[in-house]
């Protein structure tokens, strides 16, 4: 595995990172069974936020399974987690179920979670706000480094320029250079001023799965130290750690095809990354629209519907109250998306 250096962290770090959403579903020891695989593959970046839990307190949150799966070996990984308080109260009261989910002393890079409003920005800026926790758990050696995480280049560009982080998380992947242009902006300016770069969403939220391999092998062609991808099988690590052990630049006929790959799927599909939940009206939005994308995209019709008919409540549920809406980063219609899903999977004549 190609290892490369996390700006001016100074930590060496593997190419191809583990990004610890999917696991959220997993039972405990399937869960644990794909981090420690990933670990022998050589990955040493692990990725996971406060928020990647189910609301079934039976369940182990991801930070749980990466921590159990990692303790043995806790001195040779960078773990990354996040946090979406704003405050400093709520912050410390993250910080504090992190490390203790985590079975570790410390956090190696700490990050804001999911800032794309400069509202939340100034509210974490501000006095009494989570920055300071920042600080403090800096000094106090609970944190290493300090991060901040979001889907906006524009804005995470200007947060930067506002304050010192060593490392940004941000969307880079073959679709997404179309809508935010990160490559352009936010990427030279990190490459110059050391801040180190993890990528996350590379397969644009899984829905560039079947081309796992190209797509890791552009975003690792762009200024970026890690590539992220969610993990949530065996047969997904074994996949995405085979880039990081030859991760070449694509020819110009692959970025073709893999441009032309994401074309097809527009510019307004799900991402996958559950900031739209909890729905008020229980709809699981993220798993409607991945079966919409196999009944769509991968001729799987039949099964698709037979998924979906399983699902309760299905997505004429929609209460249309947009709270969905309001959270999801990438601002898609999701009411009308749900409405669209519900007619195809269900079989609704509209």
């Amino acid at each position: 595995m190609r290892t490369r250096r996390l700006g001016k962290t100074g930590l060496e770090v593997s190419v191809i990172g583990f990004g610890g959403i999917p696991i959220i579903t997993a039972p405990d020891e399937e869960a644990e069974q794909v981090v420690r695989r990933a670990y022998d593959l050589g990955v040493t970046l692990y990725d996971t936020a406060r928020a990647y839990q189910r609301s079934d307190p039976t369940v182990s949150a991801s930070e749980d399974k990466i921590g159990r799966a990692l303790a043995p070996v806790r001195d040779r990984v960078v773990i990354c987690t996040k946090t979406q308080a704003t405050d400093a109260a709520g912050t410390r009261a993250h910080l504090e179920e992190s490390l203790r989910r985590l079975r570790s002393d410390y956090v190696d890079v700490w990050m804001f979670h999911s800032v794309d409003r400069l509202s939340t920005w100034e509210t974490i800026r501000g006095p009494g706000g989570a920055l300071e926790t920042m600080v403090r758990a800096r000094e106090e050696g609970k944190v290493r480094f300090a991060g901040i995480s979001g889907h906006r280049p524009d804005l995470l560009l200007d947060i930067l320029r506002d304050w010192r982080f060593e490392v940004v998380m941000v969307p880079v992947n073959i679709v997404d250079r179309y809508i935010y242009r990160a490559e352009e902006t936010l990427l030279p300016y990190c490459r110059e001023h050391e801040i180190g770069v993890l990528a996350m969403k590379p397969l644009a939220g899984g829905a560039l799965r079947e081309q796992a391999t190209l797509a890791l092998r552009y975003c690792l062609g762009q200024a970026v130290t890690c590539a992220v991808p969610g993990m949530g099988t065996l047969a997904e690590v074994e996949t995405d750690a085979a880039v990081g052990e030859d991760p070449r630049p694509l020819t110009p006929e692959e970025e073709e095809d893999l441009w032309r790959r994401g074309r097809a799927l527009g510019l307004d599909f799900c991402r996958q990354c559950g900031y739209c939940l909890p729905c008020t009206a229980g709809i699981s939005i993220p798993a409607v629209f991945r079966l919409d994308g196999y009944f769509t995209r991968y001729g799987q019709e039949e099964w698709a519907r037979q998924q979906y008919l399983a699902l309760d409540p299905q997505a004429d549920a929609c209460a249309e109250c947009g709270e969905c809406e309001e959270r999801c980063p990438y601002r898609l219609p999701i009411r009308e998306k749900l409405k669209q899903a519900h007619q195809r999977l269900a079989g609704v004549p509209g």
